[in-house]
């Protein structure tokens, strides 16, 4: 499968919410995205705008940094946010159902390199990381080799 990228300047905490509804837009059950990016690149915030903007109503969205998963049943389908980070091995992945949740919901996940060999790889990697010169500025870089997501970036990119 051929790898493909796109760089998007994110130079607001709103731009990046604004990148996670359209994304979330055409999310459905067996998607998944993989948030990378050090500490306080922008992850939970882009899951947490993602994960708002497909409410009927938004609510709070807690971090799942100590609960390691928060579930959400959205119209679309239920979707699950994780944060790996404190995961040690990949039979913790495997103890938490996330791999059967790879199949049947939208999956969310913060600190992907966790997976290993788990890794969909159909998933969309999304790269936070901060921008130097700017105070909130950050940018994503989005990578992908399913051509499911292919139309999807196209749109983002001329928009």
């Amino acid at each position: 499968m051929t790898a493909h990228s796109l760089q998007i300047p994110l130079p607001s905490p709103d731009v990046t919410a604004a990148l996670a509804a359209e994304i979330g837009q055409h999310l459905t059950a067996g998607d998944c995205l993989l948030l990378e990016g050090v500490i306080g690149a922008g992850k939970t915030h882009f899951a947490r705008s993602l994960i708002q903007s497909q409410m009927p109503v938004p609510e709070d969205v807690p971090s799942p940094t100590f609960t390691l998963i928060q579930t959400y049943d959205l119209p679309q389908a239920e979707l699950w946010h994780a944060d790996l980070y404190r995961l040690s091995s990949l039979d913790e992945v495997e103890e938490l159902g996330l791999t059967s949740a790879l199949e049947t919901a939208i999956c969310l996940i913060e600190w992907p390199d966790k997976l290993a060999e788990l890794t969909p790889p159909s998933a969309l990697h999304i790269s936070l990381e901060l921008d130097q010169d700017a105070l909130e500025g950050r940018f994503a870089t989005l990578r992908w080799t399913d051509p499911r997501w292919t139309s999807l970036m196209q749109q983002i990119a001329k928009s």
